[in-house]
């Protein structure tokens, strides 16, 4: 098995391998950390084991040529391609509000997760889904369709690159909770960056308050407007309102947001 070298990770930024080594070695598979699967070493190592196809997933590095030529390469996606190709498709299909997504088994080419595509399954994406439920359904699913495009060997079809959407890596503008869109945006974005990444809203002394779980009202303060004065905090935005459930505050575990309110009173 090869697999991205071991990384600093965490506020303590220690380095720990990627979850995929650790079960590698737990199964006494072996493995292999390269720096780049691109390098002569690495090329070497994989034409020393003579795979007859090399399956690709969540591998966060670009395959370049010639070893992307040298190889067949099935990769698994988290999408139902072409839409949402790109670096976040589970969280970016939460955030937009889509009904559905799922998972397609495509050839690696050069292009982004552009490759013809052999297999796909739909999941329906839950009005409660966070990140973390939702990529849990999508890995068994991935998994199943791995076997079968292994065993079954369907044909490949090309995508339309008409329907074709980009999920962009997430960056920090994503993570804060922005009070001039409506709530339920907002509250789609807390669940698509729960458990892994988190949401934040930031308070008057310009604290980031991490929001784990929220729900939409009807009323509460005027649009950009924090209010910790009820039972649990509340975010005013364009279109409706957002109570917070579960905060972090920095440095600290999740809590019940009325928790949060009683220890700052």
């Amino acid at each position: 098995m090869l697999t991205r070298p071991d990384r600093p990770r965490g506020r303590g930024r220690r380095v720990s391998p990627p979850p995929v080594a650790e079960a590698a070695r737990a199964l006494g598979i072996d493995l292999y950390q390269p720096e780049s699967v691109n390098g002569e070493d690495a090329r070497a190592r994989i034409a020393e084991a003579g795979p007859d196809l090399i399956c690709v997933c969540a591998f966060g590095a670009l395959i370049k040529e010639p070893l992307l030529s040298e190889y067949e390469m099935l990769n698994v996606h988290p999408s139902l391609l072409p839409r949402w190709r790109g670096a976040a498709p589970i969280e970016r299909a939460i955030m937009a509000g889509d009904a559905d997504t799922g998972v397609s088994i495509m050839r690696l080419t050069a292009g982004l997760d552009s490759g013809p595509v052999c297999l796909q399954a739909t999941e329906p994406i839950e009005p409660a889904d966070t990140y973390g439920t939702l990529s849990s359904r999508l890995q068994r699913i991935g998994g199943e369709l791995l076997v079968r495009a292994l065993d079954e060997r369907p044909a490949f079809v090309e995508q339309d690159e008409a329907g074709a959407t980009y999920a962009d890596k997430l960056g920090p503008d994503d993570r804060r909770l922005d009070p001039s869109r409506p709530a339920a945006e907002l509250e789609r974005v807390v669940r698509a960056l729960t458990p892994h990444v988190g949401a934040f809203v930031e308070l008057a002394d310009g604290e980031r308050l991490g929001v784990r779980e929220a729900a939409t009202i009807d009323a509460g303060p005027p649009s950009g407007t924090l209010s910790l004065d009820g039972v649990r905090p509340v975010l005013g935005c364009a279109d409706g309102a957002l109570e917070l459930v579960v905060v972090q505050p920095p440095g600290r575990r999740a809590m019940p947001a009325e928790d949060y309110l009683r220890g700052r009173r």
